[in-house]
């Protein structure tokens, strides 16, 4: 019995437009019977998406597709699929390229194509096209995407920052453009912030080769979640610096909300998680970009949990607990990475440690810490 036909999804995102078509153009180029689609949410505001399909000669066809409850990444979802399933059908396409909208995050769709494996594809990687000249510049862009003009629904909240963190750090192959203004400190932050990444020329053989190479989409979710990211490690290079701090103490919850500005501000991109001593059994993410910081509950520390409710645990939240635990507090700790040029590591390392507690604090026990001043049940609770 003949197989159906499968069709190879490569994603390219980012928000460095120029940078991400010239990594698409390269593989339209260099794969014969490739095509790119690209959901144009730029009219989104005005109730529609530009649907276009294009191959290496140029538009192939291009049409509208309505919004879905107002949100255009919502219609970009419920109109990907079905396209790609019709090129599969077809048999025609060696390579499906979807060129996301510049503030359209790559996890999100690719989870979506990942599901859809039955219809005829196979995703077979994430790439974030990258400008290193622009890095720095994003990274430390505050600005809401509405600001920006880059919001893809009337309610997105999202920053310039943050939201190009997370394109960063998703993609395992970040297709990189030459710009003769990136130095080698603009090349070391991109180093230091995705070390694990594999680094291509945009405009080289190795981008196909990398288009091909597999995905594995729970493992790209895993290694995004807080409980057991792949966060950076201790560097130093081209005045750009990355700070591992880890300790097992907890945060005294007054002390650390008063210096979140002064923490937030004090490099490029923060994250890790971390805990507070009148929320001994919630582990804390935590992720800053721009100036801007995001402190959201990512579930319990394993420690808090009966052994029972391990059982469905994913295996890499219990290896990553496995790596840290501690005779007394378990997996809790403070796991959190800093990386910025111009980095003040002492200065920063100081400002930690004045919000961990106190000897004094800390022997009173559990029972006397969850009697501290609840300082974060604005942020935690809003909710």
């Amino acid at each position: 019995m003949a197989q159906d036909p499968q069709l190879p999804v490569v994603i390219v995102a980012g928000l460095h437009a120029d940078a991400r078509k010239e990594a698409v153009d390269r593989l339209l180029r260099a794969v014969p019977g490739s095509v790119a689609l690209h959901h144009d949410l730029t009219g989104a505001a005005d109730g529609a998406v530009r649907r276009l399909i294009r191959d290496a000669d140029g538009l192939l066809s291009e049409g509208d597709t309505p919004l879905v409850n107002g949100c255009a990444c919502c219609a970009l979802r419920e109109d990907l699929v079905p396209e790609l399933e019709r090129l599969a059908g077809a048999g025609l396409t060696r390579l499906a390229v979807v060129e996301l909208w510049d503030s359209v995050e790559p996890k999100a769709m690719a989870e979506v194509v990942a599901a859809h494996g039955g219809g005829g594809l196979v995703l077979t990687n994430v790439i974030t096209a990258v400008d290193p000249a622009l890095v720095l510049p994003y990274l430390a862009n505050g600005d809401d995407l509405a600001e920006a003009g880059l919001a893809a629904a009337p309610t997105d909240q999202r920053t310039v920052g943050d939201t190009w963190a997370r394109q960063l750090e998703y993609a395992p192959v970040l297709a990189v453009v030459d710009n003769e203004e990136a130095d080698d400190e603009d090349r070391a932050l991109l180093a230091q912030l995705h070390p694990t990444a594999r680094r291509v020329t945009a405009d080289s053989g190795d981008l196909v080769d990398a288009a091909f190479a597999g995905f594995d989409v729970e493992a790209a979710a895993a290694a995004q979640h807080p409980a057991c990211a792949l966060l950076p490690q201790d560097a130093d290079e081209a005045g750009v610096t990355t700070l591992v701090w880890n300790r097992r103490r907890p945060f005294h919850p007054e002390r650390l909300y008063q210096a979140l500005e002064d923490l937030c501000c004090a490099a490029a991109r923060s994250r890790g998680r971390f805990w507070l001593a009148d929320r001994p059994d919630t582990l804390l993410a935590w992720d800053a970009a721009g100036g801007a910081l995001c402190v959201e509950s990512a579930g319990p520390w394993l420690a808090s949990l009966p052994d029972a409710a391990w059982e469905m645990v994913p295996p890499m939240r219990r290896a990553a607990a496995a790596m840290d635990w501690h005779p007394e507090h378990g997996d809790c700790c403070q796991h959190l990475v800093f990386t910025s040029p111009g980095l003040d590591r002492d200065g920063l390392e100081q400002l930690l440690e004045s919000c961990l507690l106190t000897d004094e604090e800390y022997a009173a026990g559990p029972d006397g810490w969850r009697r501290l001043p609840a300082a974060f049940d604005s942020l935690l609770d809003a909710a």
